[in-house]
């Protein structure tokens, strides 16, 4: 790499970092690579970290003021989750040129290359602004499957370009189209666990940026204002969980012991005193069985953090026709591996509630209720059901609907 070519992308950073802090400290935070492999500039992994990647025959073509439109956009390329949240368009074609649409709109046009992808773009197509990447993604997608020749031709072209390899072609004026190119290889065939810490990781930058951000008296960028607002909102809980366990005064507890200055030894006056608090431990299952949806079990497990929180001790029990798991909850663990997926039973978890219910204060039940009723528990039970399902009034003991 000449040293040249170092200077002008450090050059381009400060001036990015001077007229929009946000996406000046977002470029600090990836490693960059220069590459002649990719036609223009684009993102890679690096494990599950972002390498920035770019042509450095492009970027020295480009004026100062592009240089800093090329990096915003690839920024904006990761900012808005187009690299993990996207993989079910399965026209890949289209998508990039949704995506391009998407973010252009966020750049200021002095920042853009001649032709950048935008709605006008495509002006039969009357596309509205700022309307997300799917939105531009259907639209777009039903001109190609109905007539590819529309708004001139414009999108006809931009796909033959596509598949020409071109990064520049022309619309039916003559005038200069970008061509969105991007090169998505890492991001496809990768297991669902991997996108998973892929799109945390990217919640994570964009959260540490806007705390980054605000310390060096730099705004959020609108654009930004909706995602940290879905990011930072946390669902409050559909049960006072609190309030329920609460009246819960038999069954088994653990005992805690906690030194505390504010307590007064009685023996030794110099020493810390002895607070004792007793903690109840519940059990708490989850039907496993195929009838329960993704969804559902994401609402179990969100209820089952706020009752955790609650001071409870928690032992997660999975179970379709048979118990298949037996482990202590840990918040920490943010993916957790469901195991069943069978049919319903919920026989096998009363039993061996039955059997240990000395350890227990209660069980609670998480189910869709799609299973004929078992017999009675020998202690307390409540039976929890999914929004998505009906009530079952047939169950043994209280039951409450999540809605």
């Amino acid at each position: 790499m000449s040293q040249k070519l170092v200077e002008s992308l450090s050059k381009t950073s400060k001036n990015l970092m001077l007229k929009e802090p946000f996406y000046g400290i977002f470029l600090i935070m990836l490693n960059k690579i220069w590459d002649k492999r990719i036609p223009t500039a684009g993102v890679g992994l690096n494990g599950i970290n972002y390498n920035l990647i770019i042509n450095e025959d492009f970027w020295t073509s480009l004026a100062d003021i592009q240089k800093m439109g090329l990096l915003k956009h690839e920024l904006l390329h990761i900012g808005f989750f187009h690299l993990t949240d996207f993989n079910h368009q399965t026209d890949h074609e289209i998508s990039n040129i949704a995506q391009d649409i998407e973010i252009n709109q966020y750049i200021d046009e002095d920042w853009l290359p001649p032709g950048p992808q935008l709605p006008s773009t495509y002006p039969d197509l009357n596309l509205e602004p700022r309307k997300g990447c799917q939105y531009y993604y259907d639209k777009l997608m039903e001109a190609k499957q109905n007539n590819p020749q529309c708004s001139g031709g414009n999108l006809q072209a931009v796909l033959d370009a596509i598949a020409e390899g071109k990064s520049i072609t022309q619309d039916c004026n003559g005038n200069l189209m970008q061509v969105p190119n991007h090169d998505r290889s890492q991001f496809e065939g990768l297991d669902e666990a991997t996108q998973k810490l892929i799109q945390k990781q990217t919640e994570f930058i964009i959260k540490a940026l806007a705390e980054q951000a605000s310390k060096l008296a730099g705004s959020i960028p609108g654009e930004f204002a909706e995602i940290l607002e879905r990011l930072n909102h946390v669902d409050p809980p559909k049960f006072d969980w609190r309030g329920y366990l609460r009246r819960f005064t038999g069954g088994s507890v653990k005992v805690y012991t906690k030194k505390s200055r504010r307590k007064y030894n009685k023996r030794y006056s110099e020493n810390p005193g002895i607070k004792i608090k007793q903690r109840k431990h519940i059990m708490v299952a989850i039907d496993t069985s195929g009838s329960v949806s993704s969804t559902e079990l994401q609402e179990f497990m969100h209820e089952i953090h706020y009752m955790h929180r609650t001071g409870t001790e928690i032992t997660i029990v999975h179970a379709d026709t048979a118990i298949s798991y037996i482990g202590k909850y840990d918040p920490k663990e943010e993916e957790i591996k469901i195991h069943g997926r069978g049919g319903t039973s919920f026989q096998p978890v009363i039993d061996y509630y039955n059997e240990n219910k000395s350890k227990y204060t209660a069980l609670i039940y998480f189910t869709d209720g799609e299973a004929s009723s078992p017999s009675p528990a020998q202690g307390r039970i409540l039976w929890v059901i999914s929004s998505n399902s009906n009530m079952n009034h047939d169950l043994p003991g209280p039951t409450i609907h999540l809605n």
